[in-house]
């Protein structure tokens, strides 16, 4: 294994590479489905809507029966719901949102543009064929594919699903991911602190970003520094889990086990990435399972995790994962030390457009993270005067 630490974009594109899609689904219901991943496409059994229908209230008429001044009879009323009868000559139909439009009517005149009298109406505004109808299909076609396999169902999605008359929905399993965290300096919260030890924060943090991807958490907790409590936790988490990700011990020091745990049950692919916050990052595999090594940083793991882990996992979930967007905004900062890895920046996005960074940007500094909005990204050897500008992205990019 070569010791040159990889780019950015090569080490993403090694790891989403080697990650493969869970194959076994199940069937849900429509309202058990939220945040998982399509395993078969959803197909309207109709159109929507299925009749040309109305995108107001008012009146529906035939534009060759308009004239300035004349007055129609209302001669039926057509709630959401019901079929009207066709329209007379020189008629209209009181009609409501969302109610079919009557054969003989082209176009719908919005309520606050007429008058009405003793069972008549007048249409003050001119009305052109077509204005306010929703034709039938404009949305979806009855055995059209809605929603693609492999897509992740949202709020919008499920809606979309139900739409299209989908009762439930066949979906990837929940991928099973095995954490702990290696440190004996670590403690839990709400235990009493040694003199050297810390409350582990990147359990707190790592497990609550799985959960939200909607993994299924096994979480195996804290493991003392020594090659073998980390070669035992390690092999039952990989026959529990299809991912095995660790936090801490990947790098080169005589404490980091995890590395050497790994070798020894299975077999290292990727190491060390030229980044800042985050260059130790270990891939492998380990019996059936994925194994994902995260540095011990605090925000050295939040920057990994989102740059890497999460494409990674939403590929083995079954979804599509994209870049997420960037955007060039001008800095509120200067930055004038080049540096040798790609850096990426706590930052927040100002009211007035400019991009300002934490005061500290130490990868011990989890406070930074709860901070930000988002990461400026910076290339090796990149210095920035204010108002240059410089590549921003959003953290809803990173964790949506």
């Amino acid at each position: 294994m070569s010791e040159r630490l990889l780019t950015v974009d090569e080490a993403l594109a090694r790891l989403l590479s080697a990650a493969q899609a869970i194959a076994e689904d199940e069937t849900l219901p429509l309202a058990e489905a939220l945040g998982r991943v399509l395993a078969r496409p959803v197909v309207a059994v109709a159109s929507v809507p299925p009749l040309d229908n109305s995108a107001m209230d008012g009146y529906a008429l035939n534009t060759a029966d308009w004239e300035e001044g004349r007055w129609l009879e209302i001669g039926q009323r057509i709630p959401a719901g019901a079929l009207g009868r066709p329209l007379a000559r020189r008629e209209a139909a009181r009609i409501f949102t969302g109610a079919p439009i009557p054969p003989g009517a082209d176009a719908v005149a919005m309520q606050e543009d007429c008058e009405v009298n003793d069972g008549r109406v007048l249409v003050k505004r001119a009305p052109r064929p077509g204005d306010n109808i929703r034709r039938a299909g404009e949305d979806m076609a009855a055995g059209q594919a809605v929603l693609a396999a492999g897509e992740r169902l949202t709020p919008a999605r499920l809606g979309v699903a139900a739409a299209a008359g989908a009762p439930e929905l066949t979906v990837y399993r929940r991928l099973r991911v095995a954490v702990f965290f290696t440190g004996d300096e670590l403690v839990s919260p709400g235990q009493p602190l040694k003199p050297g030890q810390i409350y582990n924060s990147n359990r707190a943090t790592l497990t609550a970003l799985l959960r939200g991807l909607g993994c299924e958490v096994h979480d195996f907790g804290d493991v003392p520094d020594a090659l073998e409590a980390t070669v035992a936790v390690l092999e039952r988490a990989c026959r529990e889990a299809d991912v095995v990700i660790t936090s801490g011990g990947v790098s080169v020091g005589e404490e980091d086990h995890v590395k050497a745990a790994v070798e020894r049950l299975g077999r290292i692919d990727l190491w060390r990435v030229a980044m800042k916050p985050g260059k130790p990052l270990v891939y492998g595999r380990v019996g059936e399972a994925d194994f994902l090594g995260l540095p011990g940083n605090p925000v050295s793991a939040f920057v990994v995790f989102c740059l890497f882990v999460r494409p990674f996992l939403l590929k083995r979930m079954g979804a599509s994962p994209r870049p997420p967007l960037r955007f060039q905004v001008p800095a509120g900062f200067a930055w004038g030390k080049p540096g040798q890895r790609r850096e990426f920046l706590r930052a927040r996005l100002e009211a007035d457009g400019r991009v300002t960074l934490y005061p500290n940007q130490s990868s011990g500094v989890l406070t930074s993270v709860a901070w930000a909005d988002g990461l400026v990204d910076l290339d090796i050897g990149r210095t920035v005067a204010p108002g240059d500008l410089v590549p921003y992205i959003p953290l809803s990019e990173l964790l949506s």
